[in-house]
């Protein structure tokens, strides 16, 4: 399906198109929020658990013995930049 731009109908066309796909997002978007309080007001959403401040200090000891940071976030399982913070 070609739509062609160069005319009114076809910018037209294509404008209606993407204001409803932003309409559609904001819904989206609302319903979301909507949903997080919710679950918040009955207690059952946390969030995401934080993985790299728990082992802060096993990094900093694996650090001062000269493991790499690469090797760190290689044995861990994680993003190197997360480790690269905690480390210090």
């Amino acid at each position: 399906m070609g739509i062609d731009t160069g005319c009114p109908t076809g910018r037209l066309f294509l404008n209606i198109v993407g204001s409803i796909a932003q309409f559609e997002r904001g819904i989206m978007l609302e319903r979301q929020r909507d949903g997080i309080a919710a679950a918040r007001a009955a207690g059952k959403f946390k969030g995401r658990a934080p993985t790299a401040r728990k082992h802060t200090a096993e990094i900093q000891a694996l650090a001062t013995e000269g493991v790499t940071r690469i090797e760190i976030a290689g044995a861990s399982g994680s993003a190197k930049p997360r480790f690269i913070v905690a480390a210090g």
